[in-house]
């Protein structure tokens, strides 16, 4: 193509646009427009009013009539074509009979198909109604024939796990955890029907077939397994064989198939999956129980992260990359689907039951998950998964991470127990220790105590130290002063500072010798605030008043909703955040007079006396064992520090002083870098003064 062509066409081109532009309508000729069509409905409508009143009524068509009694024909024998409308018909003797259920009127079939009626109204509704039935079968193909049937419910059980299986749709229409109850009933009932449903869709070139739709023939192979089974037409097979792994909380899940490739080409290698669920309430804790549930996801490799939408507010994701498993999780039970191939990217959606919903007091939030699941039509099993139902318990998980042989299914992250070195504290001290301890006893606030005991003994030396650096900083206070006032000008900054790490250096004290001890352990503390209300070993545990150590221990209640302050202080009081409150202003006076008081910031006493009220507010809602937790460890910070009392005395640190003094001195590098400064700063004032001469 030569120059002068190419401008020719890019000229042509612009000249067709142009045109088309100009001749666009206006917005006033759009609204001319709709107003005609809108003139023209209202015309329509007008003689259809006029054709019913006058008796006219809609009739089935010759092929409409032919395509029903098809329909019927294909369908296994006793069952009748019924849908949505109350459409309920069958073949007798060769011909179509049953009725249809309008509005709350029942019209028979002689009626339908007659060419007047006396309610010509509700006549041409039930033939419309008829007219959509016939689509919907025609829409499902091979499937038409499962589109009728009675809902029946089948049952698997054992010692751990009761679920119920629906013949509609196929699915797991309810799960109960034995051994587990809630504040209100004996059982924790992970859902119920109705709140929980999945579907696979299968796609050939022209129709989607949606499996929830349909109703399944149960087949129950033996104790423990049931096929879901969908006859269709020409032989072929559909369905989903349910198998309860023994003395577990799996539940294994294949989609089983024959002569499929006659209703699903070879060319589709995708089927969609959508999983909704209402996320059950099962706690009298409401707040923190809706904060740790949320949609959690495993991306596919040895390497995958678990990740999870937002778990405070809606929350939607588009996930471009293969999932490993993906889970409607609660904050000590889960519901996890997990794939043994992967799921090809993913769309969630998380939403808040909002407070003025009928559903608030019932669920936590609505889940809902699309995804892609590799399928083909030739293969006897195309795909396989497990259903994980159980608790959010570490040992139990971490057993089941091994049902993948291929990658570390990490299902334990489905347990908050915090990043990094955080977890590693959890997953490689504190859990350890909880759990031998529980070998030997059986109350869990016995068992919170020896636990405190033991972290605080195992952080005893940092502690220690902490508080000789303290009390020797707390004992030079009065030298630092003298030092202040013996170089108060600007000029003399390096003197002062030297002499004053003099000062340190002969008591063996720093101003960090305090803080970094405190750094060093505030790893443990963080691990421990994420372990205990993640703990399901605490559900249902009491301990003096308190009746659920993973529950605020509540002493006084209200209903009254204050703003701001129910959202996050709640409507009552926990005894034992009281406590630990208490015990922290205690502890607060202690340590502030115990440290030299500061003239350059005299709001620091006020902000340390803030932070106890401040934790009132923030525990009151948490675990109780939390507050206990931090209560009995406050205890015993009080008791070391008056033993280290006993240990760090002025004598002591002055005795200290003198015979570091006595030593020969050996200047440190930073000494010598320090006077270096110093005499730097002397030759340049004096060469200040002279210049001012």
């Amino acid at each position: 193509m030569d120059k002068n062509t190419l401008i020719g066409m890019l000229l042509m081109g612009l000249v067709i646009f142009g045109f088309m532009w100009l001749q666009k309508p206006s917005e006033a000729e759009l609204a001319e427009r709709q107003r005609q069509m809108d003139s023209i409905a209202a015309v329509q409508r007008a003689e259809q009013q006029r054709d019913i009143a006058a008796g006219d009524v809609d009739t089935l068509s010759n092929d409409e009539m032919t395509h029903l009694v098809g329909v019927l024909q294909n369908m296994p024998e006793g069952n009748a074509a019924i849908n949505s409308d109350g459409v309920m018909l069958s073949l007798k003797d060769g011909k179509v009979d049953g009725t249809v259920t309008i509005g709350g009127k029942t019209v028979k079939w002689d009626e339908v198909t007659a060419h007047e009626s006396a309610d010509p109204a509700t006549h041409n509704l039930a033939v419309q109604a008829v007219q959509r039935a016939i689509e919907m079968y025609a829409r499902n193909g091979s499937f038409a024939a499962s589109l009728t049937g009675t809902e029946q419910t089948v049952t698997l059980e054992n010692d751990s796990l009761k679920v119920e299986l629906s013949t509609k749709g196929g699915m797991i229409a309810r799960a109960e955890l034995k051994g587990y109850k809630t504040w209100k009933t004996p059982q924790v009932v992970l859902f119920d029907k109705g709140d929980n449903d999945y579907s696979f869709t299968l796609s050939n070139n022209t129709q989607r077939f949606e499996t929830k739709n349909f109703f399944f023939e149960p087949k129950q192979l033996n104790d423990s397994t049931v096929l879901m089974n969908l006859q269709l037409e020409g032989g072929a097979q559909w369905g989903l064989k349910y198998t309860l792994v023994p003395d577990s909380y799996m539940v294994r899940m294949e989609m089983l198939q024959q002569g499929m490739t006659q209703v699903i080409p070879l060319n589709i290698n995708l089927v969609d999956f959508d999983w909704h669920q209402k996320i059950s309430r099962h706690e009298e804790g409401k707040m923190f129980e809706e904060r740790n549930s949320g949609i959690y996801y495993k991306f596919a490799g040895k390497e995958g992260d678990v990740k999870h939408t937002n778990e405070n507010r809606n929350d939607e994701e588009e996930i471009k990359e293969n999932l490993k498993w993906v889970s409607a999780k609660n904050q000590f039970f889960s519901t996890v689907l997990i794939t043994d191939s992967i799921m090809s990217t993913a769309n969630l959606n998380s939403k808040v039951i909002e407070k003025d919903s009928a559903d608030y007091e019932k669920y936590l939030k609505e889940m809902n998950i699309h995804t892609l699941i590799p399928y083909s039509s030739d293969k006897a099993v195309p795909a396989s998964f497990y259903f994980y139902l159980g608790p959010n318990r570490y040992h139990l998980l971490s057993e089941y991470d091994k049902f993948s042989p291929k990658e570390d299914l990490k299902l334990t992250h489905l347990i908050p127990l915090g990043w990094g070195i955080l977890r590693w504290i959890n997953t490689g001290v504190v859990i350890p220790v909880f759990d031998w301890l529980g070998k030997f006893i059986s109350s869990y606030g016995i068992i919170i105590l020896l636990l405190t005991i033991l972290i605080k003994m195992v952080l005893w030396p940092l502690t220690y130290k902490s508080y000789v650096s303290q009390a020797k900083m707390r004992i030079l206070a009065p030298d630092i002063a003298k030092i202040n006032e013996k170089y108060p000008n600007q000029e003399d900054a390096l003197k002062k500072q030297q002499k004053t790490m003099e000062l340190y250096k002969q008591a063996g004290a720093s101003p960090m010798g305090g803080c970094l001890p405190m750094l060093l352990q505030m790893p443990i503390l963080i691990a421990i605030f994420w372990f205990f209300p993640s703990c399901i070993e605490l559900r249902g545990q009491s301990f003096l008043w308190a009746k659920d150590l993973s529950a605020p221990d509540k002493i006084v209640e209200w209903t009254t909703q204050i703003p701001f302050i129910t959202n996050f202080f709640g409507n009552h009081i926990s005894l034992f955040c009281i406590l630990m409150t208490v015990t922290n202003i205690i502890y607060t006076w202690l340590t502030t007079k115990s440290q030299p008081s500061s003239q350059s910031m005299p709001g620091m006493k006020a902000m340390m006396y803030m932070m106890p009220l401040m934790f009132l507010v923030f525990f009151n809602n948490y675990a109780s064992g939390l507050s206990y937790y931090y209560f009995i460890a406050l205890l015993i910070t009080i008791a070391q520090t008056y033993i280290s009392r006993m240990f760090v005395t002025e004598d002591k640190v002055r005795a200290t002083m003198a015979a570091n003094a006595a030593k020969p001195k050996k200047k440190s590098k930073w000494m010598a870098r320090l006077e270096e400064a110093q005499k730097l700063q002397q030759q340049q004032q004096r060469q200040k003064q002279k210049k001012r001469r």
